[in-house]
C-alpha cells in the first residue's frame, strides 16, 4: 500500500497548457474521486499518475518515491479501463492471469491469486468463458480481478463504469466501493457523474479547466462549497443561483425579495440556495411561479421563476406535489443555509 503527493503538475501539449499546478496529497489506503465535465483534464492527471502521459513540470511520488522517469509496469499500479481492456481470444481465467505470466509467477501463485479474486468478484463460476459470453457488469467484474490479482500499492479507475446502464452503474459502484474497503488499496477513480463521486469518495477533486477547484470530503464540498462551479456541480439538482446586494446581513435579490444571509459582507454578490434547502413558507420572501413539476415520488421539483423576474429557480419539496403551471408558492431561506459568492470571482465569501 501507498501513500501518493502531487507537487505542482503541469501538463503541456506544445504550448498550450492543459493541468495548470495540481497540488494533493492521497493518504494510504484512501479512495479519491476526481471528478469534472469532459474535457477538464481529469482523465490525463490520472494517466500522469499511471506513466502513460510525461509530466511536463512537477512531481508525482508513490509511497514516498518519484516516478515521474518510471515506466508504467514499475509503478506498481493496477488500472481499470472504461471499455474494459480484455483480450477476446482468452478465456476469464487467462485473462486475469496474464500479467502475471508476463511477471513469471509461479503457476501455483497464479492459480491461487486468480481463484482468490474470482472468489471475491464472484465470477468463480465464468472462468472457463470468453469475453463475449459475459454481461457488460461481468466484464467489469474481470476487468477488476485482472487489477486486483497484480497486488499493487494503487488502484486507478478511469470511468470504468461508462459503459452500464444506469442500474448496474449503481449496484457496481457500491461493489467497488465495498471492494475497496475490503482490501484496503489506495485508489483513484476518475467519474464526471457527481452522484458517482459523492457516493464513493473518501474525498473528492474538483477539476475545471485544467485547475483544481476544490479538494476536499463530500460533505465539505457540498455544505462549503469553494466556488460557484463547484457549488452547482456538486449536488442534484444543481444549486439556485440569483445575483444580489448584500448589505447588513441581507441580501436584496432581483424583484425586491430579501433573505437573510451569514457573514459581513457588503456589495454585489451572488447568492446561492440549494433547491432542497427552500422551505415552504406562506409568509417566506421567495415567490416563485411554477412553470413545471418534476414527480420523484419521495418528493417533487417545482420548476419555476422567481416571481416579477426571469430568473429560474427550483424547489425540492416533499411528497407529491399538484400545484398547476402558473401557481405561487413561497418559500423562506435559513440563513445558514445560503451561500454567497464574489460576483467577479465566483469564488465563496467567508460565512
Amino acid at each position: 500500500m501507498a501513500d501518493i503527493q502531487l507537487k505542482d503538475l503541469v501538463k503541456s501539449y506544445g504550448p498550450t497548457e492543459v493541468l495548470h499546478h495540481i497540488e494533493g496529497d492521497i493518504k494510504d489506503g484512501e479512495f479519491i474521486v476526481i471528478v469534472g465535465p469532459s474535457g477538464c483534464g481529469k482523465s490525463t492527471l490520472l494517466r500522469m499518475i499511471a506513466g502513460l502521459e510525461t509530466v511536463t513540470s512537477g512531481e508525482i511520488a508513490i509511497g514516498g518515491k518519484r516516478v515521474n522517469e518510471l515506466e508504467p509496469a514499475s509503478r506498481d499500479i493496477a488500472m481499470v479501463f472504461q471499455n474494459y481492456a480484455l483480450y477476446p481470444h482468452m478465456s476469464v481465467r487467462e485473462n486475469m492471469a496474464y500479467g502475471l505470466k508476463i511477471r513469471k509467477l509461479s503457476k501455483e501463485e497464479i492459480n491461487r491469486r486468480v481463484e482468490e479474486a474470482a472468489e471475491i468478484l464472484e465470477i468463480k463460476q465464468y472462468l472457463d468463458r470468453k469475453p463475449r459470453q459475459l454481461s457488460g457488469g461481468q466484464r467489469q467484474r474481470v476487468a477488476m480481478g485482472r487489477a486486483i490479482v497484480r497486488d499493487p500499492q494503487v488502484f486507478l479507475f478511469d470511468e470504468p463504469l461508462s459503459n452500464l446502464d444506469a442500474k448496474l452503474r449503481v449496484q457496481m459502484r457500491l461493489e467497488i466501493r465495498k471492494l475497496q474497503q475490503r482490501l484496503g488499496v489506495t485508489s483513484i477513480y476518475v467519474t464526471h457523474d457527481q452522484v458517482e463521486a459523492m457516493t464513493l469518495g473518501d474525498r473528492l477533486m474538483v477539476l475545471n479547466g485544467g485547475y483544481v477547484e476544490q479538494f476536499g470530503t463530500p460533505i465539505e464540498l457540498y455544505d462549503r462549497p469553494a466556488s460557484v462551479f463547484v457549488a452547482g456541480f456538486i449536488g442534484s439538482p444543481a444549486m439556485n443561483f440569483l445575483p444580489a446586494e448584500v448589505q447588513n446581513g441581507q441580501a436584496l435579490l432581483p424583484g425586491g425579495a430579501q433573505v437573510p444571509v451569514m457573514g459581513q459582507h457588503s456589495g454585489q454578490a451572488t447568492f446561492g440556495i440549494r433547491p432542497e434547502h427552500l422551505q415552504a413558507d406562506e409568509a417566506g420572501p421567495i415567490a416563485i411561479q411554477i412553470d413545471m413539476l418534476e414527480q420523484l415520488g419521495a418528493n417533487t421539483l417545482l420548476h419555476g421563476r422567481l416571481q416579477g423576474t426571469d430568473h429560474t429557480l427550483v424547489a425540492s419539496v416533499p411528497g407529491h406535489a399538484t400545484d398547476a403551471p402558473g401557481t405561487l408558492r413561497r418559500f423562506a431561506v435559513p440563513a445558514e443555509r445560503s451561500h454567497l459568492f464574489d460576483a467577479a470571482s465566483g469564488k465563496r465569501l467567508a460565512d
